[in-house]
């Protein structure tokens, strides 16, 4: 199998869904990779990298670990784009700080 089993996260990006929506979410360069195959095949409409090499901070830490442990990282071949929940409490609150810690959002 292609995929690592532990994902780090390295990079924040904009993905535009097919009803024009948009959220932020960070990913590495795989995982920038699979979006962009997702956009090529109508899944999403279009991923943009906005910040490169954001620190790897206790708060990335926290919601790099709970992606981890609860979804699958997409194969190459992209069938369906799964948009990560951020539930309330520890998680939400580290994903709202990783985007003040880059000045985004």
């Amino acid at each position: 199998m292609e995929q690592q089993d532990y994902q780090t996260f390295d990079l924040i990006q904009e993905i535009t869904q097919n009803d024009g929506s948009t959220y932020l979410e960070l990913g590495n360069v795989m995982m920038n990779g699979r979006a962009e195959k997702a956009a090529i095949k109508g899944l999403i409409k279009q991923v943009r990298i906005l910040q490169l090499n954001i620190p790897h901070s206790n708060a990335v830490r926290v919601y790099e670990e709970y992606i981890n442990s609860h979804y699958q990282f997409p194969p190459f071949d992209i069938e369906q784009w799964e948009v990560w929940d951020k539930p309330a409490g520890p998680v939400k609150d580290a994903y709202e700080e990783i985007l003040r810690q880059n000045h985004i959002g």
